[in-house]
């Protein structure tokens, strides 16, 4: 994922450091060439080594170490990072950088760098919201730099308020966006995902086995292209992707409403989500007791999302939408791209191995009016960058 990517992770003196430490070893493991510069307050809080064992590269502290590699050091460092993130960065550091204080190494390769920076601050609450900090986050915000908000939690000196730094796996994504292309910028896109349970008592419900995989693929995907994203979910065990607008639902009701609310204003829709066909016309208030071998549930429609969104789709906005098959797939999914007005569909056979539910792969074929392109099989993260390649390539603006 990160092959051949320079990533310089930037430590000053917070007990957050820690969190760095796991950070590092996320960007290792996906090929990453990790370069840790650490403050000499930060030293006091976790060891250069640490950095060195998990990054496999010296751990920076001494501007004017001569026992190094680069002639210039911070200079040669700088030209070759892809992405600068300083985690956790201290009202100190903060202050330096937003006012071009170049004092020691860290300080020296950021104002030398000209890539993506993103600063994690993390500090007590009062002098988070201290004006003046607050003032230095707005004028690195000016000069182009990611600040990151602050988590809100229980702080180090016993306060509770804003001031964490986020976890590592937060920090992480706001990397893997830094490094992605910006071509959706300014496009607002609603994704749909996961499963919808209909209700037959307190106990029971009729439901699906989606895990929502593939639409979290594909909100993540379009977010860390620069695109304003909406999710719609329903219940999995997954987290949703960060710097992505939520809105968690149970029954397919409760998925029409969301999307009807906020379909008006999107240049893309992707309906993803696996909706319940049919609902119990009649929910019980008590549990069901057994009468007999056999119970019968009386069963009716629940609306048709995706035709509603056909039915009533604005000039401009593209609709793309899914179909999974046990048999005749190209041909059904044809006749669903024709009946809801679609400009996509996405097809793939839940026999296929490799495709359907609660897989990390999947095998699809885009279908629309004039193509029909089968991908082989792929992670869904990747199929999420097909789909939306495609997408951006063939919408109209």
């Amino acid at each position: 994922m990160l092959r051949g990517k320079h990533i310089v992770l930037g430590v000053s003196g917070s007990i957050a450091a820690y969190k760095t430490a796991s950070l590092a070893s996320m960007l290792k493991k996906q090929g990453a060439d990790v370069t840790v510069i650490m403050t000499a307050n930060a030293a006091n809080f976790i060891t250069p080594i640490t950095f060195e064992t998990l990054t496999g590269n010296k751990c920076l502290t001494d501007t004017f170490d001569r026992n190094f590699q680069y002639s210039v050091e911070h200079v040669s460092l700088a030209k070759q990072t892809d992405v600068f993130m300083i985690a956790p960065a201290s009202a100190n550091v903060i202050a330096k950088a937003a006012h071009g204080i170049a004092d020691d190494m860290l300080t020296t390769t950021l104002l030398a760098c000209q890539c993506p920076k993103i600063i994690a601050p993390a500090m007590n609450t009062r002098m988070y919201k201290n004006p003046i900090v607050q003032d230095n986050i707005k004028t690195l915000q000016d000069y182009g730099m990611e600040v990151i908000t602050p988590a809100t939690g229980y702080l180090a000196c016993g306060d509770t308020g804003e001031g964490k730094m986020p976890e590592p796996e937060f920090l992480f994504n706001c990397i893997l966006k830094a490094l992605h292309p910006k071509d959706m910028t300014g496009v607002n896109v609603l994704v749909t995902a996961g499963p919808t349970i209909e209700k037959i008592d307190p106990v029971r419900y009729i439901s699906n086995h989606s895990t929502g995989k593939m639409g979290y693929a594909i909100a993540a995907e379009a977010m860390m292209r620069g695109a304003e994203v909406t999710l719609v979910t329903g219940k999995t065990d997954i987290e949703p992707p960060a710097n992505v607008h939520t809105i968690e639902i149970t029954s397919a009701a409760d998925m029409a409403e969301a999307v009807k609310a906020c379909s008006e204003k999107q240049d893309i829709i992707i309906k993803a989500a696996a909706v319940a066909d049919y609902r119990p016309r009649q929910t019980a208030d008590e549990k069901l007791k057994k009468s007999d071998d056999q119970m019968n549930i009386e069963l009716e429609r629940t609306e048709d999302i995706l035709g509603f969104l056909g039915a009533h789709k604005k000039e401009g906005q593209f609709l793309c939408g899914f179909s999974m098959e046990t048999e005749n797939m190209i041909e059904n999914s044809r006749k669903k791209l024709e009946k809801k007005n679609l400009d996509l569909i996405v097809a793939n056979n839940l026999k296929k191995e490799g495709a359907g539910f609660g897989t990390d792969t999947n095998i699809v074929t885009l279908l629309s009016e004039e193509d029909s392109i089968e991908l082989p099989i792929m992670s869904k993260a990747e199929v999420a960058r097909e789909l939306l390649n495609y997408i951006m390539e063939h919408r109209t603006k």
